[in-house]
């Protein structure tokens, strides 16, 4: 049996999504990982929380928590602005981090993560849970190596629904502060998914809207991709959609593929239509031959993070692979305000879309 080393986590930022999901995988690897600490500005919610999660030690700021504790992982759960001084401060101190989406507000913000990062160790993973589930690891595993034909068409939609009280948190809806809107805080995980299914991009046409909702951002987002292998994908993002779904369908030579779900899906989620030409039972039924059911959750990708740090390796989801989602947001911004197609890698570390989402423009009145 493997002997795993035994890692100190901290949690920061102490709200709905730590409770919800981090602190349920946290404690399913419990032989592996010990919540020691949390951390949270409100006092009282960080009392509330050390109280219901049962975590001795509370902090309200990251360097106390990191001078007294000195964990090897800490988990980011703060709002989108905090996220990229929160991570380079910790990897600063030689801290790996687990940082929720959007792992910050730009790519200039990425790049300094990505800097303060060390070979070896520590690095900095994003939360993108889908690409663990197991019916999503089979489907990228599938279209990957050709079973399914060559990628010809794909349908990406996350049409959500949040009413104008969501956005009365003050953060939420503004480009300083949420870094934007559906594309950035709801459809990321889908848009990462459709890359891990399709591979790289090459060209992105966008168009975006304010059409209902008193915010900065967007509220609804459309883009129109070109992959590298030559497959074209539409992606849709709204929460304006009062029947809420998250969909994704991939057209193959040989298949479709589709999932159907809201939040997280299972492996009966995912549904595979042969071609009229493939007929062999076998074949087909392979497809769909999954050992286990691993639901996408932040319990899925955790243990890949800690194996990562076992062997002080790069973790899934960190460095350019974790840029991906968010350089295809950018080029979809960029496409939406300037009226252009945008191709891969266009944006560098002085266009402007690069240091601000909006590029730092005034989209609409």
């Amino acid at each position: 049996m493997t002997q795993h080393q035994r890692f100190r986590a901290a949690i920061v930022g102490c709200g709905v999504i730590a409770e919800s999901a981090h602190i349920p995988a946290l404690r399913a690897e419990a032989d592996r990982v010990e919540i020691v600490a949390a951390v949270d500005n409100d006092p009282e919610r960080l009392a509330d929380f050390q109280q219901q999660c049962d975590i001795q030690a509370g902090y309200t700021s990251v360097a106390a928590m990191l001078a007294v504790q000195k964990p090897d992982l800490v988990v980011v759960c703060t709002p989108p602005m905090t996220h990229a001084d929160i991570a380079v401060r910790c990897l600063e101190a030689g801290v790996w981090v687990w940082v929720e989406k959007p792992p910050c507000l730009s790519l200039a913000e990425y790049a300094r993560i990505e800097a303060a990062e060390q070979e070896g160790g520590p690095y900095a993973s994003v939360v993108f849970q889908h690409r663990f589930g197991s019916g999503g690891r089979n489907a990228i595993d599938l279209i990957s190596s050709g079973a399914l034909g060559q990628p010809l068409v794909a349908l990406c939609q996350t049409t959500w629904y949040r009413d104008q009280n969501y956005y009365d948190v003050p953060w939420r809806g503004r480009w300083e502060t949420e870094g934007g809107g559906p594309s950035m805080g709801h459809g990321i995980h889908q848009m990462d998914l459709l890359l891990a299914l399709l591979g790289e991009w090459a060209e992105v046409r966008a168009m975006a809207g304010r059409l209902a909702r008193a915010v900065d951002t967007e509220d609804v987002s459309m883009a129109m991709v070109r992959f590298t292998n030559g497959a074209m994908a539409s992606i849709v993002n709204s929460v304006l959609s009062p029947r809420e779904e998250t969909y994704i369908r991939v057209d193959l030579a040989d298949a479709t593929v589709e999932l159907t779900h809201l939040y997280g899906y299972k492996n009966a989620d995912w549904r595979f239509t042969p071609a009229v030409h493939v007929r062999d039972k076998d074949r087909i039924a392979s497809w769909t031959d999954i050992p286990a059911d691993v639901s996408s959750s932040h319990s899925a990708q955790l243990p890949y993070l800690l194996d990562a740090m076992q062997r002080g390796e790069r973790p899934p989801l960190s460095g350019p692979q974790g840029r991906e989602a968010l350089e295809l947001i950018a080029a979809m911004y960029k496409s939406a305000f300037t009226g252009v197609p945008v191709r891969r890698g266009e944006i560098g570390p002085e266009d402007p879309f690069s240091q601000r989402m909006d590029g730092g423009s005034q989209p609409w009145p």
